[in-house]
């Protein structure tokens, strides 16, 4: 009977996904022991979105989480997202910022992390590969999948070869928005497993309404780990349900390690977080539906849900759809990236800017301009030449590697907030975000153990 393994997502990528993030530490708290008994292999619970809003919505440190969370799963893995050189943001950061944040992820609790780039340019998983073995953690390599004439099975499965040159102790194919499709998965689980001797890890979201289907012919032709989400917090949007997924594969022959009453304790206190949400009206019920039509737009359920958000501001719920289709237009013309974040954001907003403009292109955001100049990485598939003179006009762009560019930048993050008498962790959090970490350090000056006020140098 072949082990499959159950990476469960409540506690991160599926409240991205419904809930644009929200949770909070203690809504989760109540639960971590029990899920820790359940049988997961690991438990998704940080990375991602979750350092930004921890600091920009929900007044949290992102570090005490980690180290709560830690406090209370002490026999199951922890897993988080990071985005290579972006590390949670959205941008690119030194080398030393990289570095010294995953030592103290790591330091914290942090058994695994799930590298990507939203180019698949592998230049920019270079240091954070380095990182991770240097502090003893599990690096898993993540392949960002789309469509498009230039991502073919053979360009993905190359990526994988070099993930494992690079140092990965396992591959992750990334369908962030929920388009990959049973046969492609297959295809591509094979092509991986034939090319490369590491544990393959799938990661859908229902989207679409192929999840499950994705996940069941990927196991059954060879992948080792599925992503899943309690029922509470599935489909739509999110992962395909952890008890549907463990019924079945169970019934296959496939050993999940799973115990299936804790499951439906986990579910029975989800629901009502779930209630929460909806009652607090954060939850919308289109993240919920099925749209097939994601299987042509391709846009996440990250980005989905931030989009209703954005035109809900605005007052302009009803062009939802016009964006949607906006997005594959502005997609194809710079180049085809994945939509995850940080492309997901960069052409998301274009798009947006383009619809409520009424007018194509004519206003091109700061974070689009830099991505067309190669500050980003390398896009796999050309920009449109109209498109990227209007914001080149001549220049050249750059064709090294984006970091090669930057300073070290711990010092003088540390110097612009050493009034503040910052923790280590607390430079590392400003180096990322600036604005929000010092606000939050102007609100909580006070000294504990981990206490955002803590001096201390960095190692």
């Amino acid at each position: 009977m072949k082990k499959i393994n159950i990476i469960e997502t409540a506690l991160r990528d599926a409240h991205q996904s419904q809930f644009a993030t929200r949770m909070t530490t203690d809504q989760m708290l109540p639960i971590l022991e029990t899920m820790d008994q359940a049988g997961y292999y690991a438990l998704e619970a940080w990375g991602g979105a979750t350092f930004d809003v921890c600091l920009r919505h929900l007044d949290e440190n992102p570090w005490d989480r980690l180290r709560t969370i830690r406090k209370y799963v002490k026999n199951t893995k922890l897993q988080m997202l990071m985005r290579g050189q972006n590390i949670l943001g959205y941008t690119h950061y030194s080398d030393d910022v990289v570095e010294a944040f995953i030592g103290r992820s790591i330091d914290n609790g942090m058994d695994i992390i799930r590298l990507f780039d939203a180019l698949n340019d592998l230049r920019n998983l270079e240091t954070s590969f380095k990182a991770i073995k240097k502090y003893g953690g599990h690096a898993q390599g993540a392949i960002c999948y789309t469509i498009s004439p230039f991502h073919t099975v053979e360009y993905f499965a190359k990526i994988a070869v070099d993930l494992e040159s690079m140092g990965a102790d396992s591959i992750c194919i990334k369908d962030m928005a929920g388009i990959l499709t049973p046969k492609i998965a297959a295809d591509l689980v094979v092509a991986i497993k034939e090319q490369t001797n590491l544990p393959i890890n799938m990661h859908t979201h229902a989207t679409s309404g192929t999840g499950a289907m994705t996940y069941l012919d990927a196991v059954q032709i060879g992948a080792d780990m599925i992503d899943t989400a309690i029922s509470p917090l599935s489909d739509g949007t999110s992962q395909p349900p952890t008890e549907t997924m463990h019924i079945v594969l169970s019934e296959m022959n496939f050993d999940t390690g799973l115990d299936g009453d804790k499951l439906v304790k986990i579910a029975s206190y989800f629901k009502g977080v779930r209630k929460t949400f909806q009652s607090a009206k954060i939850f919308d019920d289109k993240v919920y539906q099925v749209n097939p039509l994601i299987l042509q737009y391709q846009v996440p359920g990250g980005m989905l849900s931030n989009l209703i958000a954005q035109l809900k501001e605005v007052g302009a719920e009803n062009r939802l759809d016009d964006v949607l289709a906006e997005v594959e237009r502005v997609r194809s013309e710079v180049g085809y990236p994945p939509l995850v974040t940080p492309m997901s954001q960069i052409v998301g907003a274009q798009a947006v800017v383009n619809i409520l403009s009424g007018s194509r292109n004519t206003i091109i955001p700061n974070e689009m301009q830099d991505y067309v100049r190669g500050y980003y990485g390398r896009p796999a598939a050309p920009i449109n030449p109209e498109f990227a003179a209007k914001i080149l006009q001549g220049e050249k762009p750059i064709t090294q590697r984006p970091a090669d560019l930057l300073e070290p930048r711990l010092p003088s993050a540390r110097k612009e907030i050493e009034h503040l008498h910052p923790s280590d962790e607390s430079v590392i959090s400003y180096a990322m975000f600036p604005e929000i970490t010092k606000a939050y350090l102007e609100r909580h000056q006070v000294t504990s153990e981990y206490g955002w006020a803590n001096a201390g140098a960095l190692g």
